[in-house]
C-alpha cells in the first residue's frame, strides 16, 4: 500500500519521479536567489516548463514563487525601500489589470519558445541602462515588469535592473526586491484565478515546492555574505542557457511537427 498517493500531487498529470525533482528544485533555486540576489525563479521558470503542461507553468510558477519571495520579504523586512516599494506596487496593479485584457488570448503551444525567447535574452541580451529613478519612472516600472511577467513568468532579472540603480546594499536589494515580487505575484494569482485557472488541483505540490523553498531561502540568506559569485554566475548562466535552448527546441518542433 503506497504511503503517498502522487496523483494527490498533481491529479495524475506528473510522474512521481517529477514531483520529487520539482520539490527539491524549488529549495534549490530559492537558495540561488537568496544569496545571490536573483536568478532562482528563471531557472525554475525554464524547468518547470520542460516538465509540465504549459497551461499550467506560469500560474503554478507564480505561486510557488509568491511563497518563495515572501519568505524572503519576511525575513529581511526591516531594509525595505518603502518608496520604491511602494510606487511599483501601485504600477504592478495598472500593468495586471491590462494584462488582464488579453491574457487569455495567449496560443499556449507557443509559451515554451516565448519564455525560452525571454530567458536568453535576459541572460545575453543587451541590459538597458536605467538612470531615472523618479516616482514616474518606479511606477512604470511596476507596471512594465508586472504586465510581463503575466505570460512569461519569470521578471526577476527586469525587476533586478530597476533597483540595481538605487545602489542598494545587498539586504536592502533582497528585501526589497523580495516585497516587489511578493506583490507581482500576489497579483498574478489573482489575475489567473479570475480568468479560472483551477490553482486547487495544484496546492499540494505549490504547498510542498514553498516549504522547500523556505528551507532554501533560510539557506542562502546564510551564504549570502559569505559566497563569492563570480564563478556561480558564470555556470549558471551556461546551464540556463542550454536549458532554455532545449525549452525552445521542444516549442518549435511543437510547431513544425
Amino acid at each position: 500500500m503506497e504511503l503517498v498517493s502522487w496523483d494527490f500531487f498533481s491529479g495524475g498529470l506528473l510522474s512521481p519521479i517529477s514531483t520529487i525533482i520539482l520539490i527539491i528544485l524549488a529549495g534549490f533555486t530559492s537558495m540561488v536567489s537568496a544569496a545571490f540576489g536573483a536568478g532562482g525563479g528563471l531557472m525554475l521558470l525554464v524547468i518547470m516548463a520542460s516538465m509540465m503542461p504549459m497551461s499550467v507553468v506560469i500560474p503554478v510558477h507564480g505561486l510557488v514563487q509568491l511563497g518563495s519571495n515572501a519568505n524572503r520579504f519576511l525575513y529581511t523586512f526591516k531594509h525595505i525601500d518603502g518608496a520604491m516599494f511602494l510606487y511599483f506596487s501601485l504600477g504592478g496593479i495598472f500593468g495586471s489589470l491590462v494584462a488582464s485584457t488579453i491574457v487569455t488570448a495567449i496560443p499556449l503551444e507557443l509559451m515554451k519558445i516565448v519564455v525560452a525567447a525571454f530567458v536568453l535574452y535576459l541572460l545575453w541580451g543587451v541590459t538597458p541602462k536605467i538612470r531615472e529613478t523618479s516616482t514616474l519612472w518606479r511606477i512604470l516600472a511596476g507596471l512594465w515588469t508586472s504586465f510581463i511577467s503575466m505570460f512569461v513568468g519569470a521578471s526577476g532579472p527586469l525587476v533586478g535592473s530597476c533597483l540595481y540603480v538605487n545602489n542598494y546594499n545587498k539586504l536592502q536589494f533582497t528585501a526589497t526586491f523580495s516585497s516587489c515580487m511578493t506583490v507581482q505575484h500576489t497579483l498574478k494569482a489573482i489575475l489567473y484565478g479570475a480568468v479560472g485557472f483551477a490553482f486547487w488541483q495544484w496546492l499540494p505540490l505549490v504547498m510542498s515546492m514553498i516549504m522547500s523553498g523556505a528551507i532554501g531561502t533560510w539557506l542562502g540568506l546564510k551564504l549570502l555574505h559569505r559566497i563569492s559569485s563570480d564563478k556561480f554566475k558564470q555556470i549558471f548562466r551556461l546551464v540556463l542557457t542550454l536549458l532554455s535552448l532545449q525549452l525552445a527546441w521542444q516549442g518549435i518542433y511543437f510547431v513544425f511537427a
